[in-house]
């Protein structure tokens, strides 16, 4: 309500010939209300991501469809993303294959880190070089409960390895940090820090032997880096990377985290074939192409 308010007044004044909005969260949606309310043309950027499921993730599924309904221009990552949008009677001439502004963040910051010496990040002087580095990020509103309870035995499991340590950047949610705190709290191998910002974060997905995650965004920037993702989702919005090799899904199941982790630590062709598979998310040109199209229309 807050936003829609705001915006209300600032459209007014500006009077864009466009407003674009990216991604999934709830802000984007009421972005996107407000410009049609104020009948200003709206362009989605990671336009067509579907699960299929609208309570998979809740609410991000919802969300994009409704912002699809009322998108303009469609700044699709992938072919499949476009597909899922023309499913959905979106006219073809408005959809636009662009790849993923992700990956156009994620080649700068990581440039920024090896041209500039004076940004990397003294903070993770504690880890061992010795061991393997499993990162590990959790947050998604479908694992509340025994899901993350779940997860988190998985973690404590794989913490008696003495060949890996694992650093988790804990979400500030209550949801999630309860079960963190009581199931993995002062383990050995285990590291619990607070929630990082993008430059840190990129800095630690370098660093890391493998991934595990419930994000999505991770799915596509971690293949970039040649890093393996095990997805402690049941479903993904992005299944290109779990056709292109370089994600698996292994949902909120004890046994599996473990058994698919293990794997990858212990089988170097297996660990290989995930590391060095062709990421379907771009090359890091995506805004430019958005820009060009955007150009183009006017």
């Amino acid at each position: 309500t807050t936003i829609l308010t705001k915006l209300k007044g600032v459209l007014a004044e500006l009077k864009p010939d466009l407003l674009i909005v990216q991604g999934d969260t709830t802000t984007a949606l009421a972005g996107a209300l407000a410009a049609f309310y104020e009948k200003i043309p709206v362009g989605h950027v990671e336009a067509g991501l579907r699960t299929g499921n609208v309570m998979m993730p809740w609410p991000e599924e919802m969300n994009r469809k409704l912002i699809s309904s009322m998108a303009a221009m469609h700044f699709a990552p992938t072919k499949k993303s476009r597909e899922n949008l023309l499913k959905e009677s979106v006219s073809p001439e408005t959809i636009f294959v662009t790849g993923n502004t992700v990956i156009d963040a994620l080649f700068f910051t990581l440039a920024q880190l090896k041209n500039k010496p004076e940004l990397k990040t003294k903070r993770f002087d504690f880890l061992d070089p010795k061991k393997r580095l499993i990162l590990v990020t959790g947050h998604r509103r479908e694992n509340f409960g025994e899901g993350f309870a779940s997860i988190c035995k998985a973690i404590r499991r794989l913490a008696e390895r003495n060949d890996v340590q694992i650093i988790y950047p804990v979400h500030l949610n209550p949801n999630v940090q309860a079960p963190i705190r009581s199931i993995l709290g002062e383990r050995k191998n285990i590291h619990l820090i607070e929630p990082l910002g993008y430059l840190d974060f990129v800095f630690l997905m370098d660093l890391s032997y493998l991934i595990l995650t419930d994000s999505g965004g991770v799915q596509e920037e971690a293949p970039s880096l040649g890093k393996p993702v095990l997805v402690m989702r049941e479903v993904t919005e992005r299944p290109e990377a779990v056709e292109a090799g370089t994600v698996i899904l292994v949902g909120t199941d004890e046994e599996k985290i473990v058994e698919e982790t293990t794997h990858l630590l212990d089988n170097p062709l297996k660990y290989a074939t995930m590391a060095q598979a062709h990421n379907p998310y771009g090359d890091g040109r995506a805004a430019m192409r958005i820009a060009q199209q955007i150009v183009k229309k006017r």
